[in-house]
């Protein structure tokens, strides 16, 4: 008999396998990854047990034969077909090597990912541009789609990712909505994300108004962008870079928390290591990610680093309109979080949206509907900025 299961608890036993595969699951309504194909890659790790290299060689399996796949089919000039394969086979990829700790194979099957998503999107989205983000005397990697149908310069939304995310994600559930929208949009590989940390070595920093200058300085010298009229937006971790950058990086227009961040960051760090401690299946997270976001080389070290995160007497030196969007049921940051981050934002010009569960979209990041949490940013940046 086959396992039942919840869409959103693939491993009802597991919160650490379901709450990844359900970030990537929540990339099905952008064509970049299919259900069926998860459920089978899913099935095939449930049917392994406690097999710790299940995980990795059940989603490299499928991402493979999809890679496979997808060069025949370029190699036949089959673009369309091809460009739908790179993207599910680079996904699944990127999943597979969420578990893997830092280091070489980490890398090598990132850049199995890297490789296929951006094929991928060259193929299927062929507006969206590769740019780089001038940073510190490097480079940060960004992807920039302009505003359709624009004819003179428009707004524009500077979209950072999460602590696990990557801006192969943002410009499909961002960039094509805004887009739409008649916004330009940059998504941006900030420090201690995607490939600025997987491939570049470039790690996290408590003080992320450096990296939301850098990207702000960038978009305003483009022709197609009003500089009077950019907004900043995190998602996930994203939800402490964001309130960060606007409390110090004045000329953004507007402030984006698609999801709110823990307030005490010390603390939900140390909890990741008491929990995996105690049972590892039942945090959210690896005891190394947080680590190697942001450089650190011991747990003491990293703990040394999240007390630096704070936005304790930050948050209310924001001042321009500021949107926090929250699900009640977020298990990854609680709602209460969302509620004084709202408290806390100087600004008088605040919205406070926290999805409930009869309504949808309650899940983190509203993954379980992020279409429904993207409508709602793309109405409020329409009436704020």
């Amino acid at each position: 008999m086959p396992r039942v299961t919840h869409w959103i608890d693939s491993f009802p036993d597991n919160f650490k396998y379901s709450n990844a595969t359900l970030v990537c699951k929540g990339l099905a309504p952008y064509g970049a990854v299919s259900i069926g194909e998860i459920d089978a890659i899913t099935d095939r790790i449930a049917a392994r047990g406690d097999d710790p290299d299940a995980w990795l060689e059940a989603w490299s399996a499928m991402a493979h034969k999809l890679e496979a796949q997808a060069d025949a089919a370029a190699a036949a000039g089959r673009d369309h077909t091809a460009g739908n394969l790179f993207l599910r086979a680079g996904f699944y990829h990127y999943t597979g090597e969420r578990f893997i700790a830092p280091g070489e194979e980490k890398r090598r099957h990132y850049m199995k990912s890297l490789r296929c998503c951006q094929e991928g999107l060259r193929r299927r989205y062929p507006a969206i541009e590769f740019v780089e983000v001038p940073y510190e005397g490097k480079t940060l990697p960004a992807y920039f789609l302009k505003a359709q149908g624009a004819s003179t310069p428009a707004p524009t939304v500077v979209v950072f990712d999460g602590m696990d995310n990557c801006k192969e994600m943002s410009i499909l559930f961002c960039g094509l909505e805004l887009s739409a929208r008649g916004m330009n949009v940059l998504s941006i590989d900030g420090p201690g994300q995607g490939e600025s940390l997987r491939a570049r070595g470039i790690h996290s920093r408590y003080d992320y108004e450096v990296a939301g200058t850098a990207a702000y300085e960038y978009i305003c010298r483009r022709p197609e962008v009003d500089p009077r009229r950019v907004a900043v937006m995190g998602y996930s971790f994203g939800g402490y870079q964001v309130p960060r950058i606007c409390a110090f990086e004045q000329r953004y227009a507007a402030g984006v928390a698609f999801g709110a961040m823990h307030w005490d960051i010390a603390a939900w760090v140390a909890q990741i290591y008491r929990d995996n401690r105690a049972d590892p299946k039942g945090s959210f997270s690896t005891p190394f990610q947080f680590q190697w976001v942001v450089g650190a080389k011991s747990e003491q070290e990293a703990l040394e680093i999240a007390a630096k995160f704070s936005l304790e007497g930050i948050a209310q030196r924001v001042s321009c309109p500021f949107l926090t969007l929250h699900g009640e049921e977020d298990r990854v940051v609680r709602v209460d979080s969302a509620h004084k981050l709202h408290a806390a934002l100087g600004t008088a010009r605040k919205t406070l949206k926290i999805f409930t569960r009869d309504e949808g979209a309650a899940e983190h990041v509203q993954v379980d509907d992020r279409q429904r949490g993207v409508d709602y940013i793309g109405d409020w940046l329409a009436e704020n900025m």
